[in-house]
């Protein structure tokens, strides 16, 4: 569907449901199952997170929620597929700070298939998650500077990193540490957290990372190092890993969060049900218990709060791409 069609049958069915009135189109909703689309492999914080808000959400809502997991493209093609559905309330997309990062990577590189931000609507930023550095255990640095430096002095030594894909939070980071670092890592690109945290418990590969709740657990058990935190203050968790700041890399930090989209032109009345819905699944005591074991701190923001946390990223990391001519 080309953009025009796709603004055509927004206004279409906003203009349907603005004669209905918002009580009517309220009441109407849901009136079949919905999804969340998750852009990842199923088993990372992401996929985790929007079964635990889809569970509630099913019991609160009356229909299912399922969770449909299409994942590659660094996020890309599950946002896609979101952002083509109709602006009916049906089709959610569960995202995390890899959309703003890789959604600007795609759009400087020409092969972005929506726009973003205005293709989409938020719902609510559903929990906040801090980005850590991982290494395996065989790599001798304490973090993300002793790794820097053991790369600067020793050429000869051949790491591979890995990230949820092109454009992804870790390929960007990745590469801005090697132009800052004048040292040479390979990058290797994944679909998910899943399988890019296997590879690297393997030790296939050497650097890796991602959000908190995917490597805490490795990370407690000694299977794997933790270099830094993107957070600007140390997360509670992991009290002696350094911030990102503290060790001379000011500018990769960022806030990690996972949140909740739907496609741009849906009714507010359905943004504000989806919104009390997920509001109310990540404030439950249970989700919000089982959120905080896993390294995730339960938000549920507002529609706004969630797209200035979009745009506020946008703004960020677009200069940075642009600097690192990233393909």
């Amino acid at each position: 569907m080309t953009i025009s069609r796709r603004r055509l049958l927004q206004a279409g069915l906003a203009a349907a449901v603005a004669g209905m009135g918002r009580g009517a189109a309220a009441q109407a909703f849901p009136a079949k199952p919905l999804r969340i689309v998750v852009p990842f492999p199923a088993g990372g914080t992401t996929d985790v997170i929007a079964r635990l808000v889809a569970q509630r959400m099913s019991e609160s809502l009356g229909q299912p929620v399922l969770v449909e997991n299409r994942g590659g493209a660094g996020g890309t093609i599950g946002a896609d597929a979101v952002a083509k559905s109709a602006p009916d309330g049906y089709a959610m997309l569960m995202h995390n700070v890899t959309f703003p990062v890789a959604s600007s990577a795609a759009a400087l590189a020409g092969r972005l298939p929506y726009r973003i931000p205005d293709d989409f609507a938020g719902v609510s930023v559903c929990a906040n998650v801090p980005f850590i550095f991982t290494a395996h255990p065989s790599v001798p640095a304490k973090d993300l500077r002793d790794l820097v430096k053991l790369l600067q002095g020793d050429k000869s030594l051949k790491y591979n990193y890995g990230s949820t894909g092109p454009g992804s939070i870790m390929h960007v980071l990745g590469e801005a540490l090697k132009i800052d670092g004048k040292f040479d890592m390979v990058h290797v690109p994944y679909k998910g957290a899943a399988p890019l945290k296997q590879e690297l418990l393997s030790g296939r590969i050497q650097v890796g990372g991602d959000q908190l709740s995917t490597s805490i657990g490795n990370v407690r058990k000694g299977e794997l190092l933790a270099l830094a935190t993107s957070s600007p203050k140390r997360i509670p968790e992991l009290p002696d890993v350094p911030t990102v700041r503290e060790l001379g890399y000011a500018r990769l930090e960022f806030e990690g969060w996972n949140g909740l989209f739907v496609p741009a032109g849906t009714p507010r009345a359905i943004i504000d049900r989806l919104h009390k819905e997920a509001v109310a699944a990540v404030r439950h005591p249970d989700i919000s218990k089982r959120l905080l074991e896993i390294g995730a701190d339960p938000w549920g923001s507002s529609p706004e709060e969630q797209d200035a946390v979009l745009r506020r990223q946008i703004e960020q990391f677009t200069p940075i791409i642009k600097s690192m001519d990233l393909k």
